[in-house]
């Protein structure tokens, strides 16, 4: 007999707790519907990572034909299997990219840790692999860079970090926990996620038990930028905000 308090069912802190399984052809029955993943990674039996995988070798298929099977086919005939779902993958064994649950397809994003790298070849579909799907990174981005956000239309939407929102506050976090140096700064283009990765960041930073559950500041510097990020924050339910609107509040 075991406490609700005392189930622990993914170990994040000590990796080598938690059990990883890799399946070929995992079979998942919904009713009379019975579907047939290339690829499932499963924690403690969980299916966190759903990967359909397409021929490299035909001209006219491409990883998108992988992203739409699992976006129009399985999320739609056996929504059950998505129920702790993190995020899908899908590649053609030349390109990767990835998505969380009813995430459109234009929106799935590659996954690299070199920018300079190119996003079509061998060695960046390996380093992908390798990084991506890593144990370590699954359960950082299930606990640490995944949210629910509603947006304009009031649709609750899964949110899951891209590559770059990833390193960047696991960077910041870092450079925080050692206390040096003081200073730092990223360069993003436009439409790079920068309010979620202000999002992400800040929710890492105050669950690391290092620092003891910190107030985190976030400063803008435009009044535009002022409504952008707390109406982020805000959709995303983030807890416990304080906007300081005047010199005496702050």
């Amino acid at each position: 007999e075991c406490k609700p308090e005392e189930l622990n069912l993914d170990d994040f802190d000590n990796l080598d707790n938690n059990q990883y399984i890799v399946t070929c052809q995992y079979t998942y029955r919904a009713g009379a519907t019975e579907k047939r993943p290339d690829l499932v990674l499963l924690v403690n039996g969980f299916p966190l990572v759903i990967i359909e995988a397409k021929t490299p070798v035909r001209q006219a298929v491409s990883w998108v034909d992988g992203a739409i099977q699992i976006h129009d086919d399985y999320e739609k005939t056996i929504p059950e299997l998505f129920a702790c779902n993190v995020f899908s993958v899908a590649s053609e064994g030349k390109e990767l990219r990835y998505g969380s649950i009813r995430m459109p397809i234009e929106l799935w994003g590659p996954w690299r840790m070199d920018d300079e790298a190119p996003t079509a070849n061998l060695v960046a579909l390996k380093q992908a692999i390798a990084t991506l799907l890593q144990p370590a990174t699954i359960l950082d981005i299930l606990a640490n860079y995944t949210l629910f956000a509603t947006d304009k239309k009031k649709r609750r939407l899964k949110v899951v970090c891209r590559y770059q929102q990833y390193d960047a506050g696991n960077k910041i976090l870092q450079r925080v926990i050692a206390g040096h140096p003081k200073k730092g700064l990223i360069w993003h283009f436009q439409g790079s996620g920068k309010s979620l990765l202000m999002v992400f960041t800040a929710q890492k930073l105050r669950m690391a038990p290092q620092l003891r559950n910190p107030t985190v500041l976030i400063v803008v510097d435009r009044i535009d930028l002022d409504a952008q990020i707390s109406s982020t924050f805000h959709a995303s339910d983030i807890p416990n905000l304080e906007k300081a609107n005047t010199r005496e509040e702050l």
